[in-house]
């Protein structure tokens, strides 16, 4: 009689070919060599702070953060600002504010009532709700970005792949509201091409390229999906440590105990 592990490792077995063949119809960019890859990979805070540049130049125009607060971008592990930093960035920003002393959600104009920005808000969506995104957009939603990189396969080199796979069509074919991305599924994408060299300076000099801040920006969607990816793999190695010392711990132990029945 099979066991359930057998029959699981049959089933990823039988799985492979598919997602090879998946791979296959959906090819990559180069690997990018990501510094948070591998045991002990952890994120370059000067990048993140380019690719927070690059998303709030670009990207907040039509996509938003919601599992992502202001301040968070002043935590360990993260951009590396600093709460002063992190609080003139929230301040900068309105963000939808309850209901006033009269319980108005709404000015005298008929527009939602708004707020400054404070550490604990949340990155807002550029649009009040999905219905405005849509219309916005000719009908597309533009999904939410915090958790993207984990919502496709090998989601940083998906991103950047996507972000730098804008060309012309090779067979010379328009149509029409959409866009021709050589790393997209089907190759037509109702997102314009959002970069391009140029399009964002940086301010420690590196050059404002497309692959640039494709880079920039998808490792910052990356630490927005795994904000704790260092002090995780920081975790699992001192456990990893503590188990192999008890190994060792347990080994010698027997070792005696059995010493002892000769």
């Amino acid at each position: 009689m099979m066991t359930r592990f057998t029959i699981a490792l049959l089933a990823s077995l039988i799985a492979l070919p598919a997602f090879a063949a998946g791979d296959a119809e959906h090819p990559q960019a180069p690997p990018q060599g990501w510094s948070f890859d591998g045991v002990f990979g952890r994120y370059d805070p000067q990048t993140l702070q380019r690719g927070y540049l690059v998303y709030e130049q670009v990207c907040s125009s039509c996509h938003g953060l919601e599992y992502v607060t202001y301040r968070n971008l002043a935590e360990p592990g993260g951009p590396g600002f600093t709460m002063d930093q992190a609080r003139a960035i929230a301040a900068e920003h309105l963000v939808p504010a309850g209901p006033d002393q009269d319980g108005n959600t709404t000015d005298e104009n008929g527009l939602p009532l708004t707020r400054d920005g404070i550490p604990a808000d949340a990155i807002p969506s550029p649009y009040a709700n999905d219905l405005a995104a849509r219309a916005a957009n000719g009908g597309a939603l533009p999904p939410d970005l915090s958790l993207m990189t984990k919502a496709r396969l090998n989601g940083p080199s998906y991103i950047y792949s996507l972000l730098t796979g804008y060309e012309p069509d090779p067979h010379g074919e328009e149509q029409v509201g959409l866009y021709y991305n050589s790393y997209f599924t089907n190759h037509w994408i109702a997102m314009a091409p959002p970069l391009s060299d140029g399009l964002v300076e940086f301010p420690d000099g590196t050059e404002g390229t497309v692959e640039n801040q494709a880079f920039a920006v998808t490792n910052f969607l990356m630490w927005a999906s795994e904000p704790h990816l260092e002090k995780r793999k920081r975790m699992g190695f001192q456990v990893m440590l503590f188990l192999l010392i008890l190994s060792v711990l347990l080994y010698m132990g027997y070792r005696r105990v059995w010493a002892d029945q000769h």
